[in-house]
């Protein structure tokens, strides 16, 4: 009898031990952006779950063999985004069933992700609403200015890092560094928008999550010419202070090549303007590294403007450009930089950086050394390219390439054949290689 007790014992302490392990729904949470809703479920340890879709109405169910739940305490989130409800029941003796009932077919996908600074245990459902593969990839016509002749506007893509569930670090009076970065990242946005040949774009304009490779998806489909990722740093010293620039380093650069090239819909892509699908393997690889090398080039240049103009504004954290594995950098063809604009983990830079003032600040030094980038490497065909030179007082040269007709030099600066034969005197459109042509200015 004594070893049945014994068994006895054994099987009730383990059944009371696993009763005791069930995991717990603490809370959920729903974050709308334009093009997908997240809906966030807070657990006290991961759980296993089925989900699934069911129309008829549409809805999204999730299903959870074991776990424990107190309907009355847990608030349930009003409609937002593509969710119309959310609604709860018992699923058998310990588990439960949440159906999300949504206002048209979603691509549910759902992923479990470990605590952070700010939330414990999740699991997270996204629910594509299918807009975003709506947005238009053709590369964007050039923009009509006033008495121009179509040069075209130069595109700065802004990022605001974190968003949503993902509140990024958070300050010691409870400063969240989603809410930071968006602030500076409309400010900075103003500005760009007010500079004649310059128009910013945001990856995001309210308070949603987005993807790392969807951030910079949109912004090369927006032929962004440069991407910009506003961030606040947080360290465990709080003492630590002061800005710095990341771009991409070469290492991550290498991996990412490779990951391009292995993906078929990347290798159908455009590479700086120029398509892969078409080309072997070996001149996909090589203009790949090509197209990245001058992308990280030009960061770098961007990058030391954009710190030297941080530089009057605070303290620096490091005097040079740094270089980074982070995957918000790795857009093959898009010059990219990544700003961190002081240590939110720091009590007198958190203060800073909640002033709508020195936001403000941030935002003119960002745009201070991002226009003079541009206007020390103005792209031909665009309005700054004209505008720089007029600034400078001096005329636009450009130098004939072999193989180089006259129609691609008038397209390249967005200017007529026969303006460009007549600055520069030319009796026929025949023009030799090396020629130095003298472009026509017009426009404002």
């Amino acid at each position: 009898m004594r070893p049945m007790r014994a068994i006895g014992l054994i099987v009730l302490l383990l059944t009371s031990a696993s009763a005791a392990s069930a995991p717990a729904l603490r809370d959920i949470r729903v974050w709308a952006s334009p093009d997908s809703t997240r809906v966030v479920l807070d657990l006290s340890e991961p759980a296993s779950y089925t989900i699934f879709s069911l129309d008829s109405p549409d809805r999204v169910v999730i299903d959870f063999e074991r776990i424990e739940a107190d309907a009355s305490s847990l608030k349930v989130p009003d409609a937002s985004g593509v969710v119309k409800s959310v609604r709860l029941g018992e699923r058998g003796r310990a588990g439960l069933r949440i159906v999300i009932d949504v206002n048209a077919k979603v691509d549910a996908k759902a992923f479990l992700t470990p605590p952070n600074e700010t939330y414990g245990h999740r699991l997270v459902i996204d629910l594509g609403h299918g807009l975003a593969a709506a947005v238009p990839a053709e590369v964007p016509k050039p923009v009509m200015v006033a008495g121009g002749e179509g040069q075209r506007d130069l595109v700065i893509a802004i990022d605001a890092g974190h968003g949503g569930e993902d509140p990024g670090a958070v300050g010691k009076a409870g400063t969240r560094e989603k809410n930071i970065t968006l602030a500076v990242a409309r400010k900075l946005a103003e500005r760009i928008n007010a500079e004649p040949g310059m128009k910013a774009v945001l990856t995001r304009t309210g308070d949603y999550f987005v993807p790392f490779r969807e951030r910079i998806r949109r912004a090369r489909v927006q032929q962004a010419d440069l991407f910009v990722s506003i961030h606040a740093d947080a360290f465990m010293d709080r003492s630590v202070r002061g800005s710095s620039v990341y771009v991409l380093s070469t290492r991550r650069a290498s991996s990412e090549a490779a990951r391009w090239l292995a993906e078929r819909e990347n290798a159908a892509d455009l590479i700086g303007g120029v398509s892969l699908h078409d080309k072997s393997g070996v001149l996909q690889s090589v203009l790949l590294d090509l197209s990245q090398n001058a992308a990280i080039s030009a960061s770098r240049e961007a990058a030391a403007r954009v710190l030297a103009e941080l530089d009057h504004v605070g303290q620096l954290k490091k005097s040079d450009v740094q270089h980074a594995s982070l995957i918000v950098l790795t857009s093959p063809d898009v010059p990219s930089m990544l700003v961190e604009t002081a240590f939110i983990s720091n009590p007198d830079e958190e203060r800073r950086l909640r002033d709508p003032s020195h936001q403000e600040r941030l935002a003119k030094a960002i745009h201070a050394g991002v226009r003079r980038y541009f206007y020390d490497n103005p792209p031909p065909g665009s309005r700054v390219a004209v505008l720089a030179a007029r600034e400078r007082g001096q005329a636009l040269r450009h130098i004939v390439s072999p193989g180089e007709t006259l129609g691609d030099v008038a397209g390249r600066y967005a200017v007529s054949i026969d303006d460009l034969r007549q600055k520069n005197r030319l009796a026929t459109e025949t023009v030799a290689s090396g020629t130095i042509l003298e472009i026509p200015v017009t426009g404002t």
